[in-house]
Parts: structure tokens; sequence; C-alpha cells
């Protein structure tokens, strides 16, 4: 897997390979661009995509519309042919809502960050919280797999 970020020590690439498992999405050389930005570059970004004036944490633009497990596979025709990967999409992630939101869940900065990119690149997968079953899904996968790797929801302060 390949992570394009302006920020590279900040995200955990093996929790990402991790949801490519768990969501059945095993494909060659997939990538993801993920981006942190300042709350008026998000600002600017949620209104002018979603229609709300207002910073958030995180945001996702999907390359294509994918319906959660193994549905990347669909996407291989897209694969980029000088460099062989399947870019799946681009997350931006507003980095100072995220240190205010660790602080306020009680864990540690690095737990949030990697939680908001787990997060965005879910979204990218087809999981969405638009309903109670499918936000308890989706919620609940991104926990399996931070919990896996070390970061648990209230811990690591």
């Amino acid at each position: 897997m390949k992570v394009y970020t302006n920020k590279p020590s900040l995200v955990r690439t093996e929790i990402l390979e991790e949801a490519l498992k768990e969501t059945e999405n095993i494909v060659a050389c997939p990538a993801v661009g993920i981006t942190f930005v300042r709350n008026g570059k998000i600002r600017k970004l949620n209104r002018d995509f979603r229609g709300i004036d207002k910073p958030t944490d995180v945001l996702s633009f999907p390359m294509f519309e994918t319906k959660r497990k193994g549905s990347l596979v669909k996407f291989e025709q897209e694969r980029d042919p000088l460099s062989k990967e399947l870019e799946i999409g681009d997350i931006v992630i507003c980095l100072s809502v995220a240190k205010k939101q660790a602080k306020v869940f009680g864990h540690s900065k690095e737990r949030e960050i990697n939680f908001l990119a787990l997060h965005g690149f879910l979204h990218l997968l087809g999981y969405d919280h638009m309903t109670k079953k499918d936000e308890k899904e989706m919620f609940s996968l991104a926990e399996k797999i931070l919990d896996n790797a070390g970061l648990k929801r209230g811990e690591n302060v």
C-alpha cells in the first residue's frame, strides 16, 4: 500500500492495510492520499463539497463508488499504467480538530489521527454511518483495527 501524505510520521500505514484485509479488498498496489490541513482549509472544503460552513475533522474523496467488502477488485482497469497503483481516493484531516478531539476523548493524538485516517479510508471503501446499523458496523470495525494496533480508546495519552 502506498500512502501519499504531507505528514508521513503521523499515519500508520499498517492500520490502513489491516482495513483492506478486514474488508476483503485485497488488491495490488492500492494508493491513497492523506493531507493534513488547517481549520480554514477544511472549512472551505466542507462548505464547497458538503454545504456545511464550519470546520470538520475529516473529509473523504473517493475515486470510485464502492460497496464495502471486496468491491475494489471491480476497478482494476483504473490502475495507473505507469505506477501500477490503484488510486482509491483522498482523505483530508484537520490537525487542530484532531488534537482537540484527542483531548476530549482522553486518548493520544496518535490514536485520534489514525482513527480519522482509518475512518476516512473506510468511507473510501464504501462504508458510511447514515443509519444506526451502518454506523455500528463501521465504528466496530474501526475500533477492532485500532485495538489490534494498540491504539485503544481512552488510552495511550
